[in-house]
């Protein structure tokens, strides 16, 4: 799906949060490199089920043609800094729901770009019959889980030991949901 771009102000920043397209793809796969070597927030180490531009161009036409996907980006300073994706099925059983993630640059935390990269998913999952948004975030994410609480989302569950980080230690992987009547 494709939505209308949409224009943000905060702390001196201006930027923009639409649609992907396909001339985004070099990019994109450069920044999730990029943002994958940045936190451990993540489930890939920098390198790691690496997606090349041509891949990233597939998955921008399926979701631009998917009525049940869409595929977000933030521009700000001329480049995309942060991006998010709702992944929906066809599957009938599964139809209802769509499933989130969400990568921002490091750089550009406290701008609210994650903020506003959810909003947007939420507000076209709601307007597009879309019942239940899942996640999944590691356990000592605390500011993106208080951000999920804020906007409806409530812990289903706990994926016990699900992460080993590169302290040596096993984390839970806290999965979330949000449910639209």
């Amino acid at each position: 799906m494709v939505i209308q771009k949409q224009e943000f102000y905060k702390k001196g920043i201006y930027y923009t949060v639409r649609s992907a397209n396909g001339k985004d793809a070099k990019e994109l796969s450069e920044l999730r490199v990029q943002i994958d070597g940045e936190t451990e927030n993540l489930d890939r180490e920098r390198g790691e089920a690496y997606i090349d531009p041509s891949g990233f161009e597939h998955i921008i036409r399926e979701d631009s043609a998917n009525r049940r996907s869409l595929f977000l980006v933030a521009v700000a300073e001329g480049r995309i800094v942060g991006f998010s994706r709702c992944q929906g099925s066809d599957l009938t059983r599964v139809s209802h729901k769509v499933e989130f993630g969400v990568c921002v640059s490091r750089d550009y935390w406290g701008y609210g770009i994650g903020t506003n990269l959810l909003k947007e998913s939420i507000s076209w999952a709601d307007s597009s019959g879309i019942k239940k948004i899942t996640l999944s975030v590691l356990e000592t994410n605390d500011r993106a889980i208080q951000l999920y609480k804020k906007f409806g989302f409530e812990v289903e569950g706990l994926l016990k030991k699900d992460k080993w980080l590169s302290d040596g230690k096993y984390y839970d992987t806290v999965v979330m949901g949000r449910f639209h009547e």
